[in-house]
C-alpha cells in the first residue's frame, strides 16, 4: 500500500537531475527576461495612465495577460520539472466593464503571477551562471593548466580547483531548481484559501457521494435480503396457520413449521444486525480504543495492539476510523500473504495517528483494487490523511491521521 507523496517526490528530485531539468535551467532567462518586462511594462504604462480613462483598463487587462503567462510557466514547470502544480480557479466571469476591470484589479492569482515574473530574474540568473558559467570555468581551468602546465604545483592546483567546481555544479542546479518549484508551487498554485475551499469542496462531495453509495447498498440489503427473509417467514407462518385449520393434518408438521419460522425469524435478526453494525458499530458504544481489540481479533492474521489515546475522538472520527482499520485489516489478509502484523494507535497533539503494518510481500497501489482509494476518499471527508509506503519487496506501513475534532 504506497502512493507517490510530495515528501518523496522531493527525495527524488534531491537525487537526481533530468535532463529535462537542465534544458529549463538554460532556457530560463530568457523567458525571465521576457517575463520580467512585460510586468514593468504592464506596471508602468499602468501607473502612468492611471489618471486617464485608460490606465486602469490597460492594468487589468494586463493582470489578465500575467495570469495567463502564469499559466504557461506553470505548465513548464509539470512537463520539464516533475512539479504537480495545479491551475488556479479561473477568474468569475461578471457583466459590465467597470465590474470586468475591478475584477481584474482585485485578481489576487494575477498579483501573484506578476510577483512570480519578478522574483524568477535573479534566480534564473544565478541558475543560468550554475548550469553554463559555473562548468565553463571549470572546464576552462583544467583545459588550461594542463596546457600551460607552468608547474607541477600551480598546475595541479588548477586542476583540482576546476575539479572542484565541476563537483559543486551539481548541488548548486539541484538547489536552483528546488528554488523553482517552490516559487511555482507557492505563486503559480491556488493560494491557501483557495486549496482549502478545493479540499472542503472535494470532502462535501466524496461525503454526500459516499453517503448515497452505504444508502443504496442498505437498500438492495434490505430489499434482497431481510425482506426476502421476512417474505419467507409470512409465507411460514400462513402455512403454520392453515395447519392449525386442519384437524386432519399432524402436529409434527405444525411444530416443522413453527421451528422453519423461528430459524427465519433469527436469520432476519442477525441480518438486521449485521446491517445496523455496518451503519453503526455497535462496538464503538465503548469507544475506538475498546473496539480495536475486536478488529484486531477478527483479522486473518496475528496482530500486535499497542494504544494510546487517553482522549476519546468525536464520534464521527472514531467511525471513520474504526471503517479505516478494518479496510486495512482486510487488505493484509486477502492481498499483503503476511504473516504478522502491528497496529499502534497515539493521540499525537489534536490528532489521531493510526500506523498499520505487515510483513507482507508489499507492493499494493492505491487504485489497484485494494479498496485503498475508498479509503483515502472516506479520510478526507474529515480532513483525514493516508501515507503509505509499500516496497516491491515489502512490509507494508499505512500511516493514518485525523483530527480527534470535526
Amino acid at each position: 500500500m504506497t502512493a507517490t507523496t510530495a515528501g518523496e517526490t522531493a527525495r527524488t528530485h534531491g537525487r537526481r537531475i533530468r535532463p529535462a531539468a537542465i534544458g529549463y535551467a538554460c532556457a530560463g532567462l530568457p523567458l525571465s527576461l521576457v517575463g520580467i518586462v512585460y510586468v514593468l511594462a504592464v506596471l508602468y504604462v499602468g501607473g502612468l495612465l492611471s489618471l486617464t480613462l485608460l490606465g486602469l483598463p490597460l492594468l487589468a487587462a494586463g493582470l489578465r495577460g500575467a495570469r495567463f503567462l502564469g499559466r504557461a510557466h506553470a505548465r513548464m514547470v509539470r512537463a520539464l520539472l516533475g512539479e504537480p502544480v495545479e491551475a488556479p480557479a479561473p477568474p468569475q466571469p461578471v457583466p459590465g466593464v467597470m465590474r470586468w476591470i475591478r475584477s481584474g484589479l482585485s485578481d489576487a492569482t494575477a498579483w501573484r503571477c506578476m510577483l512570480y515574473l519578478m522574483l524568477r530574474l535573479p534566480v534564473d540568473v544565478l541558475g543560468f551562471a550554475a548550469t553554463v558559467g559555473v562548468p565553463v570555468l571549470g572546464v576552462w581551468s583544467v583545459v588550461w593548466a594542463l596546457i600551460s602546465r607552468p608547474g607541477l604545483l600551480p598546475g595541479g592546483a588548477a586542476v583540482l580547483g576546476g575539479l572542484l567546481v565541476l563537483a559543486v555544479v551539481p548541488a548548486a542546479v539541484r538547489g536552483l531548481l528546488n528554488v523553482h518549484r517552490l516559487l511555482a508551487r507557492t505563486l503559480l498554485g491556488p493560494s491557501a484559501a483557495q486549496q482549502r475551499v478545493r479540499t472542503l469542496e472535494w470532502a462535501r462531495s466524496t461525503a454526500l457521494t459516499e453517503g448515497a453509495r452505504t444508502l443504496r447498498q442498505v437498500e438492495r440489503d434490505l430489499h434482497d435480503g431481510t425482506q426476502a427473509q421476512l417474505v419467507a417467514i409470512a409465507i411460514t407462518l400462513s402455512l403454520t396457520a392453515d395447519a392449525l385449520d386442519d384437524e386432519d393434518r399432524p402436529a409434527d408438521r405444525t411444530r416443522t413449521l413453527v421451528a422453519r419460522a423461528r430459524t427465519q425469524t433469527d436469520a432476519a435478526i442477525a441480518e438486521l444486525r449485521r446491517l445496523i453494525d455496518g451503519i453503526s458499530p455497535a462496538a464503538l458504544d465503548l469507544g475506538l480504543v475498546d473496539a480495536l481489540p475486536q478488529l484486531t481479533a477478527q483479522a486473518g492474521v496475528p496482530v500486535t495492539l499497542r494504544t494510546n489515546v487517553p482522549e476519546r475522538p468525536d464520534p464521527v472520527i472514531e467511525r471513520v476510523a474504526y471503517f479505516c482499520v478494518a479496510e486495512l485489516l482486510t487488505n493484509i489478509a486477502k492481498h499483503s500473504g503476511a504473516n504478522r502484523a502491528s497496529l499502534d494507535a497515539d493521540l499525537v497533539g489534536d490528532l489521531l495517528r493510526i500506523r498499520v503494518r505487515d510483513d507482507g510481500k508489499g507492493g499494493a497501489r492505491i487504485g489497484a483494487g485494494s479498496g485503498l482509494l475508498g479509503l483515502r476518499e472516506r479520510l478526507a471527508a474529515v480532513d483525514g490523511t493516508l501515507a503509505l509506503d509499500s516496497p516491491p519487496s515489502g512490509p507494508t506501513t499505512a500511516v493514518i491521521e485525523l483530527p480527534v475534532r470535526i
